[in-house]
């Protein structure tokens, strides 16, 4: 697949991209979430779109290929778990940085890629300053998708005791709660509960 006048800027492109994502990801994302569950996720799907589209350089399918991963990677969405829009967005800066750092050619130098890639880094470092406290106890909050039977606790005024019967029923320490779809159909209704980790 690669050669071996290839492998030197393979690994320090590859290097590059680590040094990036790892920032994005451990740096920034981290930082303000403070969740763990997509950081293998994020890591090993930056890598894989990096070799992926780095191997494809050479059949001069950049700007096809590019486009055809945003679409596919963009619209991911795992069953099992409700992946929220903030996660999708990184999901995609993530790819997004991979695919800059591969496809980049040989005229482009390390220099150009190093700043576009600080850019990214600093715009989300900037908005997340900006759009959230990293000492508020909101950042440290997370969120589970519930689903539940239809009752009049769905009402406003009711809302303190629906939070003590999700309190009750999940052991969670629940801070907010938000009513989501509601389905007359099945009698049911979505619920984000917000909840401090133990």
């Amino acid at each position: 697949m690669f050669t071996e006048t290839d492998l030197p800027n393979l690994l320090l492109r590859l290097l590059i991209n680590l040094f990036f994502t790892g920032i994005i990801i451990r740096g920034i994302y981290y930082r303000y979430a403070r969740d763990t569950a997509y950081m293998f996720t994020y890591f090993m799907i930056s890598t894989v779109v990096f070799l992926l589209c780095y191997s494809l350089k050479k059949y001069e399918l950049d700007l096809g290929l590019a486009l055809g991963l945003f679409a596919v990677f963009g619209i991911i969405r795992y069953r099992t778990d409700t992946i929220h829009i903030k996660e999708m967005t990184y999901l995609f800066v993530i790819i997004g940085v991979s695919i800059i750092n591969a496809l980049a050619n040989e005229s482009t130098g390390l220099l150009e890629i190093s700043v576009s890639n600080t850019v990214v880094a600093l715009l989300l470092f900037i908005l997340e300053r900006i759009m959230k406290n990293p000492a508020s106890p909101t950042s440290h909050w997370q969120i589970q998708e519930l689903t539940m039977p239809l009752s009049d606790k769905i009402k406003p005024s009711n809302h303190t005791a629906l939070k003590q019967e999700v309190a009750s029923l999940t052991g969670l320490e629940v801070q907010k709660i938000e009513i989501g779809k509601i389905d007359l159909v099945t009698q049911s209704f979505k619920l984000s509960v917000y909840y401090s980790k133990a």
